[in-house]
């Protein structure tokens, strides 16, 4: 076989070299034969004699020279194999499947796997799939855990055609196939020592009493004091648990700093430290809550101070008794299971009152909007901004595109109505049209830019006002000039009642205005049933001696029989789930308000025995609606910011889509599952 086989290159170059020369040789031997024929033929003999030397070594040598690279090359192999054996990165290969072909040692040891183990990788690591091996690319990189370890997979693809094309038993027509060189590169200790810096960086965070005066209030002067050092040494034990620091900054608030370490065992713990302080009871009739904000993964640490500040701001926005988790990514919730306490006190909605007389005098324009499909509430509270507006002598108008069914009775005491101008009403296109620089703007019943009649509006107006009940969650309408927001008020109708009754003595308030926002009291009330207080029926007073009648409110919510019968079937088809969830569908086919009629339907869900929570799904415009209704034992607005809605402690809903009625029911019943396995519904 050795003599069939040629040597190129440098080497076959330095084989040959004697041969060339002989052949030089013979030229020179034929010029000396013109100089001088005895020492022409003396060279002839030396010529033929180095012919036979050279051509017997290069026979003979040959031979042995290719045995000897043969060799070479074997031993040569042995060691490069033997070296990936020994190599202390484990090393791996794979064939396209996935499936293991050959390993080194340091493989073994660190999956603990015997040698010849030839079985697919993902038995070993399950995320090593083929979808994230490899294809066209040549080289990937995945982080997996394993055993209490993390490693960086580095993957090389080697294609196998070159190989089948010079193979003698392979068709290489169509082959396609290759290996794969699989890498375990151990990033144990860089994640631990990067989870150890991580630990120690600190977390800042703000806790403030809820109620603070009220709760004093309600108990003997003599033991005030008391009361107060129980809730100090509350606080003070528990932050010093977790190895932080507390220090009272104020009579009801406190600034914490802790590491990132503690702050994870607050998380697992859901901030105990909320119920916790209910306990503390000397005969005070009001339970002692808190709001917690904490800031935490920000560049620096007045970005903590300002995230901390911000999630307190809206822990308290959100009514309180919860803790607010921020980052700069997201923003995580904790508690509120407690319906906040009702304030009798009216100086702060004195406060606003004047606030914004003095905002809209300094207009010459104002455009009040709600949210999309405007119910009751939102339309009353509009008509009463819209009376001040009057009041004060300002051209106001109210944005509403889309009228619902339920809406169209009491849109239609003004429009038409002699006492009203035509341009009271318009639509987002004709507000976006007319606004100039010194236009306000005024927002009721919402605090979600995202989901507000006309979004755009937002941004052409420098004066915003925003007045609504519903609690506040992470997506807020920022550079507000004026915001009140009030979670224990029934209504933005109440609280647009109280309003009106401090913005001046000469406003008078038209019947139709009256009944409007007494209608709105009304329906979120659910006839002053849910979430009623002294100061609801104080603006319900109030505008009844301005002319609201209950007849004819009560008239204005008569059902057409087709939407009786929905509701009524959306009641009878309705699943008990978990004991105490009820879970129904409303056909929303025919209906002009199906989404109403939904809601309508999980109210009279809450009459049932047992049920602590209803939610009704209604397919409206290509979208799922779901309307979810409690009445004190679960917080419904938590389970619709988990499905990306929100709204109220007992009043909640959030809007799918993409979705049909049993994935969007599968999804509320996983959501509802995974709260109770967490601990955040009981």
């Amino acid at each position: 076989m050795n003599n069939h086989v040629k040597l190129k290159g440098r080497l076959a170059n330095y084989f040959d070299a004697p041969l060339r020369l002989g052949f030089f040789l013979i030229l020179v031997n034929l010029m000396i034969y013109f100089v001088d024929w005895p020492s022409g033929l003396l060279l002839t003999c030396f010529t033929i004699i180095y012919f036979v030397v050279v051509l017997s070594m290069y026979m003979n040598n040959r031979t042995l020279l290719m045995n000897e690279l043969v060799s070479f090359a074997t031993e040569y192999g042995q060691i490069q194999r033997q070296l990936l054996r020994d190599l202390k990165v484990p090393y791996a290969i794979l064939d396209s499947a996935g499936r293991i072909i050959w390993t080194n040692q340091a493989f073994e040891n660190a999956t603990h796997k015997e040698k010849g183990y030839n079985k697919a990788v993902t038995t070993i690591f399950p995320t090593l799939t083929k979808d994230v091996m490899p294809m066209e690319q040549n080289e990937t990189d995945v982080r997996i855990e394993y055993e209490n370890g993390w490693f960086d997979a580095h993957m090389t693809r080697i294609p196998l055609e070159e190989m089948a094309e010079n193979s003698d038993i392979i068709d290489a027509e169509g082959y396609h196939d290759y290996l794969v060189a699989l890498y375990l590169i151990d990033e144990t200790a860089t994640r631990l020592a990067i989870q150890e810096v991580d630990d120690q960086s600190v977390a800042v965070g703000f806790i403030y009493l809820d109620d603070y005066e009220e709760a004093l209030e309600s108990v003997e002067d003599v033991r005030r004091s008391l009361l107060v050092a129980l809730i100090d040494r509350k606080v003070n034990k528990y932050v010093s648990s977790i190895d932080g620091i507390c220090s009272k900054i104020e009579k009801d608030k406190y600034f914490i700093v802790i590491r990132k370490k503690a702050l994870r065992q607050l998380q697992e713990n859901r901030f105990e430290l909320l119920n916790d302080v209910k306990t503390v009871n000397i005969g005070n009739e009001m339970a002692i809550t808190i709001s917690i904000g904490v800031g935490v993964d920000g560049l620096t640490f007045a970005q903590n101070y300002e995230f901390a500040r911000s999630a307190v701001d809206l822990a308290l926005g959100r009514g309180g008794d919860q803790a607010v988790l921020r980052t700069p990514e997201n923003t995580f919730y904790y508690g509120g299971k407690t319906q906040q306490v009702e304030k009798n006190t009216r100086v702060k909605a004195r406060i606003k009152a004047q606030a914004l007389k003095e905002i809209v005098s300094q207009r010459d324009r104002v455009y009040i909007m709600g949210h999309r499909l405007s119910d009751v509430d939102s339309f009353g509270a509009a008509i009463g901004i819209h009376c001040i507006c009057s009041a004060l002598d300002k051209e106001s108008h109210i944005v509403l595109n889309e009228v619902t069914n339920s809406l169209r009775p009491i849109l239609d005491l003004f429009s038409g109505n002699p006492e009203y101008e035509d341009g009271l009403f318009v639509t987002s296109q004709q507000a976006l049209d007319g606004v100039t620089e010194n236009s306000a703007l005024v927002v009721v019943d919402v605090n979600k830019p995202g989901i507000t009649e006309c979004p755009e509006l937002l941004k052409k107006c420098s004066s915003i006002v925003v007045f609504d009940h519903h609690r506040q969650s992470t997506e807020v309408i920022e550079n507000a000039t004026l915001s009140y927001v009030e979670a224990f008020a029934s209504s933005t109708c109440e609280m647009v009642s109280e309003i009106l009754q401090y913005t001046g003595e000469d406003i008078h308030v038209r019947q139709e205005e009256a009944d409007a926002m007494y209608a709105g009291i009304v329906v979120d009330t659910n006839n002053f049933v849910s979430k009623t207080g002294v100061r609801t029926f104080e603006a319900a007073a109030f505008l009844r001696r301005n002319g609201a009648d209950v007849t004819r409110v009560r008239k204005l919510f008569r059902e057409d029989a087709q939407d009786y019968k929905a509701k009524a079937d959306a009641v009878s088809q309705a699943e008990i789930y978990r004991d105490t969830y009820a879970i129904s569908t409303c056909d929303g086919k025919g209906l002009q308000s199906p989404t109403v009629t939904g809601a309508q339907a999980a109210n009279e869900l809450l009459n049932i025995k047992g049920v602590k929570a209803s939610f009704i799904l209604t397919d409206y415009q290509g979208e799922i609606f779901i309307s979810a209704r409690s009445i004190d034992e679960v917080n419904v607005q938590v389970i619709m910011e988990h499905m990306g809605g929100g709204g109220h402690m007992n009043i909640a809903g959030c809007q799918m889509k993409n979705v049909s009625i049993p994935e969007a029911i599968g999804v509320l019943k996983h959501t509802i599952d995974t709260m109770i396995e967490e601990g955040e519904l009981s």
